[in-house]
């Protein structure tokens, strides 16, 4: 399978406006984020100490990390405080009830 294939991650309806959820596809760690209508995936660990970030914050476009309160903003994946750090964001789409992401 190609890494730039679509890979369904979790039923549209599970995931909550406003609400994270940690998904694997191939093992990767992803945090999604339902903001505004609009569904978002960044990288599942923070850059500073790889600490879960769906165990953060959500607050409008902003998570905030658990554990050292580092903000990122969830559409880009940058680090709100120092741009050039963040966390890697990937495309998402919806089809037929599904939530998918592209690792690629």
């Amino acid at each position: 399978m190609s890494v730039n294939a679509w890979m369904y991650v979790l039923d549209d309806a599970s995931l909550q406006e406003g609400q994270m959820a940690p998904v694997y596809p191939l093992g990767v760690n992803i945090v999604l984020a339902r903001v505004s209508g609009a569904v978002y995936a960044v990288s599942g660990a923070c850059v500073h100490m790889a600490c879960p970030v769906f165990m953060g914050r959500l607050e409008g476009y902003t998570i905030t990390c658990p554990c050292h309160d580092w903000r990122f903003d969830v559409r880009t994946g940058k680090f709100i405080d120092a741009p050039e750090l963040g966390l890697k964001a990937y495309p998402t789409k919806s089809e037929e009830g599904k939530l998918y992401v592209n690792l690629g």
